[in-house]
């Protein structure tokens, strides 16, 4: 393995066995978005589909997809003989939305892998940087007629739309019609007690569905019978009774009670593809039932799985309101529960819907070692109060079974 200095460049001919180079990436401090962006002969972003990041996570051409490598907060994996001849440069860069700028980073790496085996590692820190909020880590170009990968350590004193512009695109909201036009209207909720608050649309142009995405990651232990997580979701009414939503099973609906459904059950996350579970969510849903609504979104490990550590799968959660879009991406890895394998349950995010607003916050909270408790909410004033104390329910099983299970505990879903 070889430590890059900034401007220091590599063949990858020679170096990369197979047809797929991974880039592995990590910042510490700050909240990070990470993008690649594929440039033309001009370094320019000439076709908006190769810009690639949160709301885009792959090429048309499978070239490029953003793909965490096991160990790492983000990074992609590259098929580099799959870029059509019109894209010269990969330009692999990271973003601040916020105030902070790049001099307060802690620590971050950006490192290649062939096939899990470290090729090379460019390390860089908030002293190598000053008021910037953006910056161009490394790239990939062509070179006599094969690939080569350069460190670059570039930054920018604007953020994400900065880097957009510099390479010739437009974010939406601008729109001139030459330029490639990228949607940025992500927010990216990474501490426990944060909120964002989304407002709902009215009228007939009002979007129809609240989508949320739970997606995790192969674990990188070689075993791909415990890469599977479930996401459920537990709907606390204006009464203060719940609901539960889980697939195959209790997997709801969107038209009618309970107003929430679950679109299947996923079997497995594998090393090139992450798993995602997805709910769709009835935005009216404070009117169906009369008052605001508490949801929590919860994945789970079942035992049958194989004992497995939730937080090594890297579980988050991705809302999506029209435009709008909201990260749940509280990073748990360095807590207590982290690498315990027999805690099964982790809250990614709960929500409290209105009838004019969604008000979304990551949680971070997990059940306790060798409990599988579902979580249970309840109202305090106006804000949502989570436990982990609501009944075991186990996916499959006979309802008359799981009353065996929660004998002594008086709490119980609605049917």
């Amino acid at each position: 393995m070889e430590n890059l200095i900034k401007g220091q460049r590599l063949a990858l001919s020679g170096l990369v066995t197979g047809n797929i180079v991974q880039l592995g990436l990590a910042g510490a401090g700050v909240a990070l978005d990470f993008a690649c962006f594929g440039l033309d002969a001009a370094g320019k972003l000439s076709d908006e589909r190769y810009m690639t990041f949160f709301n885009q996570p792959r090429t048309p051409c499978g070239g490029v997809e953003a793909a965490a490598p096991a160990g790492d907060l983000a990074g992609f994996s590259y098929q580099l003989e799959r870029l059509p001849a019109s894209i010269e440069r990969l330009v692999v860069t990271a973003a601040i939305d916020g105030a902070a700028t790049m001099a307060q980073l802690d620590s971050g790496y950006l490192r290649l892998l062939d096939g899990g085996r470290e090729l090379a590692r460019y390390a860089y820190g908030g002293a190598d940087f000053a008021q910037e909020k953006a910056v161009m880590l490394g790239e990939f170009y062509r070179k006599d007629g094969g690939w080569r990968f350069m460190a670059v350590g570039q930054g920018f004193n604007g953020g994400l739309e900065a880097l957009v512009a510099h390479f010739g695109g437009e974010v939406a909201q601008a729109a001139p019609e030459p330029a490639a036009k990228i949607s940025l209207s992500k927010i990216s909720l990474t501490k426990a007690g944060q909120t964002h608050k989304v407002s709902l649309e009215k009228g007939a142009g009002a979007p129809k569905k609240l989508i949320v995405k739970a997606s995790w990651v192969d674990n990188g232990d070689g075993d791909d019978d415990n890469d599977d997580l479930d996401l459920r979701v537990g709907i606390l009414l204006p009464n203060g009774q719940m609901r539960f939503i889980q697939a195959p099973d209790t997997a709801g609906s969107f038209d009618a009670m309970p107003y929430v459904r679950h679109l299947g059950d996923v079997a497995g996350a594998s090393g090139k593809e992450p798993a995602t579970e997805t709910v769709e969510v009835n935005p009216a849903l404070a009117q169906h039932y009369g008052g605001t609504v508490g949801l929590v979104f919860s994945v789970y490990s079942a035992l049958a799985n194989g004992a497995v550590s939730v937080a090594s799968m890297r579980p988050k959660m991705v809302m999506q309101y029209g435009e709008q879009t909201v990260e749940c991406a509280f990073d748990f890895r360095l807590s207590k529960a982290a690498e315990d394998d027999t805690v099964y349950t982790y809250v990614i995010g709960m929500a409290r819907i209105t009838g004019d607003s969604i008000i979304l916050e990551p949680s971070g909270k997990t059940s306790e070692p060798g409990s599988e408790a579902t979580p249970w909410l309840s109202w305090q004033g106006e804000n949502l109060q989570l436990a982990f104390n609501g009944p075991v329910v186990f996916k499959g099983e006979d309802k008359d079974d799981e009353d065996d299970f929660n004998a002594d505990n008086p709490r119980r879903y609605l049917a």
